[in-house]
């Protein structure tokens, strides 16, 4: 192997090798911004609930006891 190709390879590693670290820290930060995204919205949410969110069945008009079919 000649000195050229030896320094073509070196290159080339360092070049993928630079890659697969940029392509890391963007994935990083994507994964980061979607968990502080998730937990933003959820202490949003918390924060704005009504008072019928505090009853397990607010809103429900169903009647589901009757008419099942006997």
């Amino acid at each position: 192997m000649s000195e050229i190709e030896a320094e073509n390879d070196t290159k080339t590693i360092h070049s993928a090798l630079r890659a697969i670290g940029w392509v890391s820290v963007g994935l990083g930060i994507a994964a980061v911004s979607v968990f502080v995204g998730h937990e933003l919205r959820k202490r949003y949410k918390f924060n704005h609930r009504t008072p019928y969110d505090f009853y397990s069945n607010a809103g429900t008009q169903t009647a589901s006891e009757f008419g099942m079919g006997i």
